[in-house]
């Protein structure tokens, strides 16, 4: 009898054996993809987080906060040191620093930031000392910080900074001298420049009457000179002041990692002796 086909024959006699290209039974499972799709097997000794060039750069991850408490503490600093000044006034050594702060911001973070820390040390000076006195602070000094910011991240030389400083700063001082004339219901400034031109006028006739000077020699002052004198002061003194605060600033924000416009050579000498 003729023997029953079998399922699988095998191949006749002289046929090479070449590669089994049936498809297995159970093919094999594809390696299980990660959160990330990178195709590896996930393992708990891996480190957590996303591929190191999907990741984005540490200082973005860490510049919203940071920005955020820096402009935070040097905004509470700068209204520290006004209040400090204002009822314990030790001279002229913290005025030097009323600006800084905010420069140091703009310089670090941007203008963003800048205009930000003005704004919270003026209102943090509002709810300690009052409006009027946070108003105060914020024209000229909290302004003065962003301008001067603004101008060292350009790179201005120390001349056209100090100026645009000393023209805010005399504006700062007319600004307050108004404020503080609208609230006592009396023009300050013609008050002062007044009593200037009577103080001149009456040294002058006591020197005439002395005999040290001669009559008509220098002439009676009137009010309208002593307020171009006034003016021309009140500038001269915020170019001082201006330059003070460089010096200081430069000394500074070296130390804080924060560039500024390098001072002029005549100063690098007057600072190395």
């Amino acid at each position: 009898m003729p023997q029953p086909a079998s399922d699988n024959p095998l191949p006749p006699e002289g046929t090479p054996a070449g590669p089994d290209n049936s498809q297995p039974a159970h093919p094999q499972a594809a390696p299980p993809v990660d959160d990330w799709g990178t195709g590896e097997e996930f393992s708990l000794d891996a480190p957590v987080g996303p591929p190191a060039g999907s990741a984005p750069a540490l200082h973005h991850q860490k510049a919203g906060p940071l920005a955020m408490v820096e402009t935070a503490f040097l905004a509470s600093a700068a209204s520290l040191i006004w209040l400090v000044n204002f009822y314990f006034p030790p001279g002229p050594l913290l005025r030097i620093f009323f600006p800084v702060p905010m420069a140091l911001v703009y310089l670090r973070w941007g203008a963003r930031a800048a205009w930000m820390s003005a704004l919270v040390a003026g209102l943090l000076l509002a709810v300690l000392m009052g409006p009027p006195r946070s108003v105060l602070f914020v024209m000229p000094y909290a302004l003065m910080g962003v301008q001067l910011g603004w101008m060292w991240q350009r790179q201005a030389s120390w001349n056209l900074t100090i100026l645009a400083g000393a023209l805010l700063g005399s504006l700062g001082f007319f600004f307050r001298v108004w404020l503080i004339s609208l609230m006592l219901g009396e023009d300050l400034w013609v008050y002062m420049t007044t009593q200037i031109t009577e103080l001149l006028t009456s040294g002058l006739n006591l020197l005439v009457n002395w005999g040290i000077l001669g009559l008509g020699v220098l002439g009676q002052p009137n009010l309208q000179v002593v307020q171009g004198l006034a003016v021309v002061m009140v500038f001269l003194s915020n170019v001082v002041y201006l330059f003070t605060v460089h010096i200081a600033a430069w000394l500074l924000l070296e130390r804080l990692g924060a560039r500024m416009t390098p001072p002029p050579q005549w100063v690098r000498v007057l600072l190395d002796e």
